[in-house]
């Protein structure tokens, strides 16, 4: 029968009204200030911090909602601002070094929703307030420590292979090489040109007798290049996680920027912290000769040594200040299990000078205990005298000590570690904890909460009004038809919302901006439909028969102009950068879902009020 749908498509409009209702329905619920605490070094999360922290909070009068413990992270919610700053403080001096506490604003979505993973959007650095950092990475310096790394190769390569070499020195234009006779430099480009793929050595004659220059070539310099700027944003995205940002923007910006927006971060100063923060590893003999402990109550540090804790244990340990190996020369570091106990471990690999300096060290040394030190440099900002002062602060702890059982080279273990969980993260730190070049902030700006407020406020009263102003339009013109068409409008808003909500996106101010437009768009398809109509019993047709052309007809038009503009959302998606992006993710998942609701969600209810009826009156 003509204007009617099987029941099938009816089921399936009602079940997708209803999980856009459930998957839209989080956004309503707002955020609690909350306070993250996760692992520094290993440390549980587990039942006896939680009493740890509950017993903090009572002992200072600080009310909380809740404490919840998931993935491996504890979170704390609090009723206001007030009490969830003070408690920041409170923990960070409770938990020492152990945990990180950081500033947080938490969802506040029922349980039930979530476990059904339904969760709110998030919110843009623009609603939510939050810091914006724009850092340039020191490309020269990149170039600069790849020419140093490859000084202290040659040098142990040359030494291997018994070339003879007067000196071996960074210079400007590259590694300048110099030699005693044409036959040792020979031999040496020979190496070189074998051995190091990417470097162009060419001969040089500066008076000082025969020599090489060993330089990098353009496609080289510019694979460094992307990969000190590739790394760097690893590592930034690894030290972002520490301080419980929802939905960090963490992007290149040209060939050596990196732009950092860290959405509800209330604490910018923390945030700079943990983005100055490094870490890295030391390898030392312990010495075995003197007591520890005696050290430690005394005070009275032998000569040669360094008083440190075992961080597993806190106990003192004496260990020989000489380095062997440090961090810097490990290239890769990757997680897993001792094959010998089943213990977690971490598996690290060296550069070529790295393996020979540890060879070098372990081989007259079997029998010995060599301990590894874990390093963490964090920049803290305190206030002196009402300033604000940056100290850097190093933090340094025995995380492993094992006896050498035979000559070590490019490849071994680190065992003696709490847990896997603790293995992953030192093998994460290893491979992204330092930068790949230096990097200075060139450009800071911070959102306050309240603008953020403001903007949110100012977008839904822009949305609310452009419904309205809609809506009425609709009524007045088309009368039931334009009912309809407010009912579809509304629906749309909650297929958006919901859509933005199920992929996780961020809403920013540009992004309110595509919904507006939306709204406007969305019932242009309902007009050219309802004029449709119109013309159709202008022409004597039968109400029946006009709204099926009606919908039928005016089908192609309303697909040419909505696939048009969203190939220019996709477009601007493609090439545009954050609130451009934020602008076309919401006007192209408007689109769709407005050629939903004004096609067959308004035909459903046509069909619903008219459908079957011989003789109707058509209220448009």
């Amino acid at each position: 029968m003509i204007n009617q749908y099987p029941l099938w498509k009816y089921l399936l409009i009602a079940v997708i009204a209803l999980v856009g209702i459930i998957y839209a329905l989080p956004n309503i619920y707002g955020d609690d200030p909350a306070v993250q605490i996760s692992p520094s070094h290993g440390a549980p999360v587990n039942a006896a911090l939680r009493e740890q922290v509950s017993s903090v909070l009572d002992k200072n009068k600080l009310k909380y909602k809740a404490i919840q413990i998931a993935d491996d992270r504890m979170l704390v919610r609090f009723y206001n601002t007030n009490d969830q700053l003070a408690a920041v403080d409170r923990l960070t001096t409770a938990l020492k070094d152990k945990y990180v506490v950081a500033l947080n604003l938490a969802p506040a979505t029922p349980q039930w929703l979530r476990d059904i993973g339904a969760l709110p959007m998030y919110l843009g650095l623009d609603l939510r307030g939050g810091v914006h950092f724009l850092m340039e990475v020191d490309m020269q310096a990149a170039i600069k420590q790849n020419y140093e790394r490859y000084v202290g190769e040659m040098r142990t390569a040359l030494r291997d292979k018994r070339i003879r070499y007067s000196s071996v020195e960074y210079t400007q234009g590259g590694v300048l090489l110099q030699f005693r006779n044409d036959q040792e430099r020979s031999k040496a480009k020979d190496l070189l040109q074998r051995e190091y793929e990417g470097l162009k050595v060419d001969d040089q004659d500066a008076g000082q007798g025969p020599a090489l220059l060993a330089s990098l070539t353009e496609n080289k310099k510019r694979d460094i290049e992307k990969f000190a700027l590739e790394q760097n944003i690893t590592t930034l995205r690894n030290r972002v996680n520490q301080l419980g940002v929802a939905e960090p923007v963490i992007q290149q910006q040209g060939n050596k920027r990196i732009v950092v927006e860290l959405p509800g971060v209330q604490d910018t100063a923390r945030a700079k912290e943990i983005l100055g923060a490094t870490a890295t590893l030391a390898f030392h003999f312990v010495d075995e000769n003197n007591n520890p402990e005696d050290a430690a109550s005394s005070g009275h540090v032998p000569a040669g040594d360094e008083l440190l804790q075992e961080r597993s244990s806190g106990r003192p340990i004496l260990l020989k200040r000489h380095v062997i190996l440090t961090g810097d020369y490990i290239t890769d570091a990757s997680s897993g299990f001792d094959q010998q106990n089943g213990g977690p471990a971490v598996f690290i690999t060296l550069d070529g000078k790295g393996g020979h300096l540890m060879r070098e060290a372990t081989r007259d040394n079997v029998g010995r205990l060599m301990a590894v030190v874990y390093i963490e440099t964090k920049i803290e900002t305190k206030k002196v005298d009402g300033k604000t002062v940056k100290q850097v602060k190093k933090l340094r702890n025995v995380i492993n000590v094992a006896r050498i059982r035979e000559e070590l080279g490019k490849r071994f273990q680190i065992t003696g570690l709490d847990s896997p969980q603790e293995a992953r993260n030192l093998a994460l730190l290893l491979r992204s904890g330092a930068l790949a070049a230096p990097m200075e902030i060139i450009e800071e700006r911070t959102v306050g909460p309240s603008l953020g407020k403001t903007n949110i406020a100012q977008g839904m009263l822009s949305v609310e009004v452009g419904f309205a102003v809609v809506c009425l339009f609709m009524l007045v013109y088309y009368r039931v038809f334009g009912l309809m068409a407010d009912l579809a409008l509304g629906f749309n808003l909650v297929l958006i919302v919901a859509m933005l909500s199920l992929l996780q996106a961020t809403l920013t101010l540009p992004g309110i901006a595509g919904i507006v437009l939306t709204v406007g768009m969305a019932v242009d398809a309902n007009v050219l439909i309802y004029e449709r109509i119109r013309e159709e019993l202008r022409n004597g047709n039968s109400p029946q028969a006009s709204i099926h052309a009606g919908y039928e007809k005016a089908f192609g038009t309303i697909a040419d102009a909505n696939i048009t503009t969203l190939i220019a959302g996709l477009v601007l998606f493609s090439f545009g950068t954050g609130p451009v992006k934020g602008f076309a993710v919401t006007l192209s998942i408007g689109i769709v879902t407005s050629m939903f609701t004004a096609i067959m969600g308004t035909r459903a209810i046509v069909n619903l009020i008219y459908g079957g009826r011989r003789s109707v009156k058509l209220a448009i």
